[in-house]
């Protein structure tokens, strides 16, 4: 059967930003990242080359979960500025050509949201039923509500999954954190709440969302506990279940059609069997493009944790799937690194080849087709940082973690080293702009730790290096844009079996490329796929300078990459 080329949308053909704000640039010298510095550095990000900004919350919150935790969804947090900034920023961006994308986070608010305050108040409030509340179960005479929790959920962040309020003598649902109560979707006021949500940013002039963990929005009715082995974590009784569809099915006919507005999905436990069921053109697609988890060696924050060692071949096979699945079928969102994972040098590059490496990770998934999304620092290589001890960490899933350490007797010399290397602070660190004090973010003293090599690794030194990381990333994004066999080619992989090679081919009417990515630092002899004469392609990248060439046959640098056109 022939497969279809994908048919052409702006949303397609983009790149984006994103930009995680409390870390990004401070404007108003006080520590913390803010609208005022994002407004300050656009035209750094039109430069990079991408056509858009995803935001991370920007909204008012307590910061249990650094913004994902939402007090007002219809208001800017003070720490970033106000709707009249964000107006500006808005409109300064649209003035430049780069649309603008909200984080629309629906699963759960903050518990300091007036809807949740009022609904922990009466049994009787019209909030009640806006979370899901039931009462507990059994006898457990040694806890001071006497019952034992509504089932055994386990929460992603923070222990079990309920927390008891005695008001109203109920436990409330908490998938993740417990500041972040679950909203009951089943409740058509919810519903309308979140399109309220949705037109308000959209009335503003915002071009889409991405939508956090929306394949949680719908929990089994009756909430069974979860499957007892290895961890009652109850995920099987929250995730992509059929009512998610129907209430992104409602969400795009009542409101994001009406707009044209763009979405991409949070989906952990993705397939891309399981996201055709989303994402299928053909069928009236639910969202425009879903973000997996598959390639960053799971499907879950706590994968970063295990810390299972890094597997080419893996990763290959997860790419492959995902490129031959949704070629013409569903799009692709391609993305290595974002706020809830460690730096991607660190992870599958070398910082001994930190450059090297890094401009070989940036080619073998920018010129995947797909859409690319760019996290902010990783267009120069910024790295993990070393924290001395366990109280310089900030986040709840740190936290989280250092209590099962500590509950499976690792030591807090043992558990540091492994935060070090796996926290997702990683990527929250301070941008690094310049060697100026505090790496250029912030004349005051940053609300986190600035990583202590941006003396080197900086905006300002790789502005000035014509062979940085930086100018990488915007020639790719260029070469993207000029070139539609990358963003709509058919892709083929080629030595499937190599632990050290990753390449691919991509053919769209008439034009081939092929991406030569090596992840080694040891040499390794790379032969040409068959059909593919090196001699009549144009070699329009490649990381290392004066390039050998034996016909149709070289042998590697360390993490050496190239990439031809024919």
């Amino acid at each position: 059967m022939e497969i279809a080329e994908p048919k052409p949308a702006w949303w397609k053909e983009m790149s984006v930003y994103q930009i995680w704000p409390r870390s990004f640039a401070d404007g108003n010298n006080d520590g913390v990242g803010d609208l005022q510095g994002v407004l300050g550095k656009l035209d750094y990000i039109k430069a990079l080359g991408v056509d858009a900004i995803w935001f991370s919350p920007l909204y008012p919150s307590p910061n249990a979960d650094y913004g994902y935790d939402i007090a007002d969804y219809r208001n800017i947090s003070p720490d970033y500025g106000d709707l009249a900034l964000f107006q500006e920023v808005l409109d300064a961006a649209h003035a430049r050509g780069i649309k603008v994308f909200m984080d629309l986070v629906v699963n759960h608010t903050s518990d300091q949201h007036p809807w949740f305050q009022a609904a922990k108040e009466s049994t009787d409030s019209p909030y009640h039923d806006y979370y899901i509340w039931r009462g507990g179960r059994g006898a457990a005479p040694a806890r001071p509500q006497g019952k034992r929790p509504p089932n055994n959920w386990l929460s992603v962040f923070e222990g079990k999954a309920w927390e008891y309020v005695s008001q109203v003598k109920e436990y409330y649902l908490h998938v993740f954190a417990k500041g972040q109560p679950d909203l009951n979707m089943a409740n058509p006021k919810v519903r309308e709440e979140v399109k309220e949500i949705m037109r308000f940013w959209l009335d503003m002039g915002v071009d889409g969302f991405r939508e956090d963990v929306i394949t949680y929005i719908a929990k089994r009715e009756g909430l069974p506990n979860g499957f007892p082995l290895p961890i009652a974590t109850g995920f099987e009784h929250y995730t992509n279940l059929p009512k998610v569809k129907d209430y992104l099915r409602e969400f795009q006919q009542d409101v994001l059609s009406g707009y044209g507005a763009f979405t991409v999905g949070e989906a952990p436990m993705m397939t891309p069997k399981v996201a055709k069921e989303y994402i299928t053109e053909a069928a009236g697609n639910l969202l425009n493009m879903m973000f997996h988890f598959q390639h960053m060696e799971a499907d879950c924050l706590m994968t970063d944790w295990i810390g299972l060692p890094f597997r080419l071949k893996k990763l290959k096979r997860v790419w492959t799937s995902w490129q031959k699945e949704m070629y013409g079928v569903g799009w692709n969102a391609l993305y290595l690194e974002n706020h809830d994972h460690p730096r991607i040098i660190n992870r599958y590059g070398s910082l001994k080849y930190r450059v090297e490496s890094g401009k070989m990770l940036a080619a073998a998934y920018l010129l995947q087709s797909g859409t690319p999304f760019v996290y902010q620092g990783q267009e120069i290589g910024m790295t993990n940082i070393t924290q001395p001890s366990l109280s310089a960490f900030k986040d709840v899933v740190t936290f989280n973690n250092a209590k099962l350490a500590k509950k499976l007797g690792l030591s807090d010399a043992r558990f540091l080293k492994i935060a070090n290397r796996r926290s997702r602070e990683n990527a929250r660190t301070p941008m690094q702009w310049s060697a100026e004090p505090n790496a250029g973010f912030s004349e005051a003293e940053p609300w986190f730790a600035v990583n202590p090599n941006y003396a080197e690794i900086n905006v300002a030194a790789a502005q000035a290096d014509p062979n940085s990381l930086l100018h990488w990333y915007r020639a790719l994004l260029q070469f993207r844009r000029e070139h539609p066999v990358v963003v709509y080619g058919r892709y083929e992989e080629h030595y499937k079996s190599s632990r050290s090679l990753y390449c691919y081919t991509s053919e769209y009417r008439g034009q081939r490329l092929l991406v030569v990515c090596s992840f080694k630092e040891e040499p390794v002899r790379f032969q040409a796929p068959a059909g593919f004469e090196l001699v009549n392609a144009a070699l329009v990248f490649c990381n290392y300078a004066k390039p050998v060439e034996a016909g149709c046959s070289f042998i590697t640098r360390p993490y050496e990459c190239r990439v031809y056109l024919m």
